[in-house]
């Protein structure tokens, strides 16, 4: 453990809070000592030898290296963001923006993404996603309304926190759907939002009729593209896991207690449903237990 503290107090209160969560190694090598009110269970102290000593001067190297690799990347995320408030002539620096995205295939399974990111980095535990409700066919313009207002008309009723900047995957039609939404719910113009359009990489403002082209080197449009890249991505991948729940469709799951899952690892064990038919009593519930086994005997006609 390296590091320099004052009195000690901030060492001590580190080994505490560490220790109490993970293993206790044989001993420990501090750069402050003694301290004072130390876990006497704790086998700590300075460096005894030369080896200790070349330990410790590693150990500080590296946590100068990592402190200074920490600060390096704060650097440059607060010049994208710095970057970016002045392009799209911001208020403040965009430290959480989130983005929509949509996704359909001839207009079945609709859904649609929001990710976020705080200081130019993902933050995946802000991520949502959306089955769309309301949408009949394919009307990307009430596909955005819809996601928009579900978004924040919760985070209004659950008081989490707002973001920055809004970023809409579209053009003028997608944007001004969000913001009529944004508007009604008292969002909008506090909060800022954009629309890309991906033919040409425009940027397109609320109320405004020419778009903004940023330079395609612009640290700014590459963070942008980011965010509506990753959109697209995490609503993709939700489009394929409703695409795929909806096509996993055998007679097993039509039997009333045959889940989807139930159903896979018959047919993985089995291979078809005409063997699960032919299964043997035992074999059955070995794969899926006796309650199962008995659903399956019972609608194939079996003797229990």
């Amino acid at each position: 453990v390296a590091g320099e503290v004052e009195a000690g107090e901030g060492l001590t209160a580190f080994l505490a809070q560490h220790y109490a969560g993970h293993p206790v190694p044989s001993r420990l090598i501090l750069s402050a000592w003694p301290l004072e009110d130390i876990d006497e269970s704790l086998c700590a102290g300075a460096p005894r030898n030369e080896m200790e000593r070349a330990w410790m001067e590693m150990a500080l190297k590296n946590a100068d290296l990592a402190l200074q690799a920490r600060w390096q990347s704060k650097s440059r995320s607060s010049s994208r963001l710095a970057a970016l408030q002045e392009a799209l002539e911001l208020a403040d620096p965009p430290r959480r923006i989130e983005c929509f995205d949509n996704s359909h295939i001839q207009g079945t399974d609709y859904v649609s993404s929001m990710v976020c990111f705080i200081d130019g980095k993902p933050k995946k535990n802000d991520y949502r996603r959306f089955k769309l409700k309301t949408v009949q066919g394919n009307d990307d313009f009430a596909a955005m309304r819809e996601v928009v207002e579900r978004r924040y008309s919760r985070v209004l009723a659950e008081k989490t926190e707002k973001p920055d900047l809004i970023i809409i995957d579209g053009g003028k039609g997608q944007l001004s759907a969000a913001v009529e939404v944004l508007t009604i719910l008292g969002l909008y113009p506090q909060i800022p939002v954009i629309g890309l359009a991906k033919r040409l990489e425009e940027i397109f403002l609320p109320f405004q009729s020419e778009s903004v082209m940023l330079p395609k080197t612009s640290t700014s449009l590459r963070l942008i593209q980011s965010l509506r890249d990753e959109a697209h991505r995490f609503a993709i991948e939700y489009h394929r896991t409703l695409r795929d729940k909806r096509t996993f469709q055998t007679e097993l799951t039509g039997i009333d207690g045959i889940g989807e899952k139930t159903a896979q690892k018959l047919l993985i064990t089995f291979g078809s449903v005409e063997n699960v038919k032919k299964a043997e009593r035992h074999e059955l519930e070995k794969c899926v237990g006796i309650k199962v086994t008995d659903t399956l005997y019972q609608y194939f006609g079996r003797e229990i």
